[in-house]
């Protein structure tokens, strides 16, 4: 019997050993382990076809379908994982820590390598990750109108030894209508979900943690309820920054771009903003006149804004944003003792 470990074991080996998802490939795009490499016991195609002989036909003819299929296929997995292996010990898991991770497991030990199978698979680590986000935690909330800094302003702080949960960076998306541009395609929320987790396991929820206010929805992924419950009961500070200051720091970050890319953003918003106002941004856009087409849009984001924020259950505290960023940072620490003692 080869060995199995729990998930705690699991998650305490993890970053020092090889980690290998056997399940298909579209149960990894959907969500994985951060971390891990995918060696699928089946494709897709192969596992629907098991799964239906199963139902139709029963285990043992199953089984049988299964094995003349990954026959072929042997020396592959251990080719695969020799490419992946830092170390002789791996992790192995599948969903439920069944057939699939105990089948490639048992291959792997004929090969050398010292499997340990995270008992009741990934669908084990999924309760696991969830039921830590109702953890209570201390969280900071950033706010701060569009353009305020907010990003600039939690990469500081991290680099000045502060825990920092940054959503948005997970997220690949700034937030808004045009928080796509420049940026690397977004994960499915399952997995969104996953990497928020392995980020609180590094940080120490009996201390404050900085995050960026947010919508519920970042993009096309959702923040965790549990999570977004504490973010709306938490102390905000609301950093007020001049509209030029604004504009400015927006058009560095979404004007290098297709043009296209910006009018396709405008029209996800045309019916908030107003057909006439959106069309107006569309021509400046055109134009060239960047700066103003943004001026326009921040007239919607601001109300937007100043309705989520009259909306905290703990009245924010409002941060003027003037000069270095560093100096800011420098501000916002000192006042993180009035919040949490």
């Amino acid at each position: 019997m080869l060995p199995k470990i729990g998930i705690e074991k699991f998650l305490e080996l993890k970053d020092h050993h090889t980690v290998i998802d056997v399940r298909s490939p579209s149960e990894y795009y959907l969500g994985h382990i951060p971390g891990s490499f995918n060696i699928p016991l089946f494709s897709d195609d192969e596992r629907a076809a098991v799964g239906t002989s199963y139902v139709k036909e029963g285990r043992e003819q199953a089984v049988k379908l299964g094995l003349k299929i990954v026959g072929p296929k042997l020396s592959n997995y251990i080719d695969t994982l020799n490419q992946f292996a830092k170390s002789k010990t791996v992790l192995v898991y599948c969903w439920r820590g069944g057939m699939r991770s105990s089948s490639m497991s048992w291959l792997f030990s004929l090969s050398g390598f010292k499997p340990l199978t995270l008992e009741g698979g990934y669908k084990t680590y999924r309760r696991f990750a969830q039921s830590s986000f109702t953890k209570p935690y201390r969280f900071i909330v950033l706010g701060g109108k569009t353009g305020s800094g907010k990003t600039d302003l939690l990469k500081i702080l991290k680099q000045k030894g502060e825990q920092v949960l940054d959503l948005e960076g997970l997220a690949n998306h700034k937030g808004s209508a045009f928080g796509w541009i420049n940026q690397s395609p977004q994960p499915k929320t399952e997995h969104f979900e996953n990497l928020i987790f392995e980020q609180l396991l590094k940080l120490n929820a009996l201390k404050p943690i900085w995050i960026e206010d947010e919508s519920i929805s970042i993009g096309s992924v959702f923040i965790p309820r549990a999570i977004f419950v504490q973010m709306a009961e938490s102390p905000t500070i609301a950093i007020e920054a001049d509209i030029k200051e604004r504009v400015k720091r927006l058009a560095k970050d979404y004007t290098q771009c297709d043009r296209q890319n910006l009018i396709d953003s405008v029209l996800k918003i045309q019916k908030k903003l107003g057909l006439v106002k959106a069309q107006m941004c569309i021509d400046l856009i055109n134009k060239g006149n960047l700066l103003l087409a943004i001026e326009l849009v921040l007239e919607y984001y601001d109300k937007t804004y100043r309705y989520g924020l009259s909306q905290k259950k703990i009245p924010p505290q409002v941060f003027p944003s003037e000069g270095n960023l560093y100096t800011l940072v420098d501000q916002l620490i000192s006042m993180k003792s009035n919040l949490y003692t």
